[in-house]
């Protein structure tokens, strides 16, 4: 069963309502006792329906979850819509120039400080989580991959795996790069990491980056699932087809 509520962002949209979401796996309903781990997950409006989502298909997680009744909570927050770069600032964890959007300030790190200090807080209250990091994951594609990325390294004593599907490194590669040099990781932090064979071109350079964050993650001792997707595309009906690949990496020997 998918929640929806309205919930307020005040530090980065003041009382503009948006959408939050949570899946509860069917057993919720039957063993009260039971406690769960939680997959946060950006774009919220495109994970569960079509109806709600900005190009009329998404990522089908409920009917995914329901098939495979995958013991896990799932949450996520709807995006910034504003046309004046609203998702991208708040999904970026750095400023950067861009010749189609011009300036975008990176609002990342506010995201990630409400995402934890409020959000989390608020699904661990209301649902039975198992809110310690060990249980705790995130996911994410494109800007959202990047802010996946960037959740499980800057802020690895919350999160101890992480999807990150098609990852906008192109926003600032070498911060990238040093954020993973430089990040305190546990030896337990778990990574899935893909880009599709078709959207590889898309941005200058994109694979040489894609293969070097790859390998500064694996010199850094994280466990990485990485993957070029035959056929892969940059949207959520591709991103569909990957949810086996990646839920079977975030819950292996859960």
């Amino acid at each position: 069963m998918v929640y929806t509520w309205d919930i307020t962002i005040p530090e980065l949209t003041a009382d503009d309502p948006r959408k939050a979401y949570v899946y509860l796996p069917e057993s919720c309903h039957t063993d009260s006792d039971q406690r769960y781990p939680v997959l946060y997950m950006f774009d919220g409006h495109n994970v569960f329906f079509d109806s709600h989502a900005t190009y009329g298909k998404s990522w089908g997680m409920k009917e995914y979850m329901d098939a495979t009744s995958t013991p896990l909570i799932i949450a996520a927050v709807e995006c910034n819509h504003s046309p004046n770069n609203g998702r991208l600032e708040e999904y970026s964890p750095y400023s950067f120039n861009d010749s189609r959007f011009g300036k975008v300030i990176g609002r990342g790190r506010t995201t990630m400080e409400w995402l934890i200090h409020t959000f989390k807080e608020e699904i661990d209250e209301r649902f039975p989580t198992l809110p310690d990091r060990e249980h705790t994951f995130i996911a994410g594609s494109s800007m959202g991959g990047l802010m996946s990325l960037y959740a499980v390294l800057e802020y690895n004593r919350y999160f101890s795996r992480a999807a990150c599907l098609s990852p906008s490194l192109w926003v600032d590669i070498q911060r990238i790069e040093q954020l993973i040099k430089r990040s305190k990781i546990q030896p337990d932090t778990v990574v899935y990491m893909d880009y599709g064979s078709r959207e590889i071109h898309f941005h200058p350079n994109m694979l040489q980056q894609f293969g070097k964050v790859a390998s500064l993650l694996l010199k850094r001792h994280v466990m990485l699932d990485c993957r070029i997707v035959p056929g892969g595309d940059h949207c959520e009906a591709s991103w569909e087809k990957q949810i086996p690949f990646f839920m079977n990496t975030l819950l292996y020997q859960k």
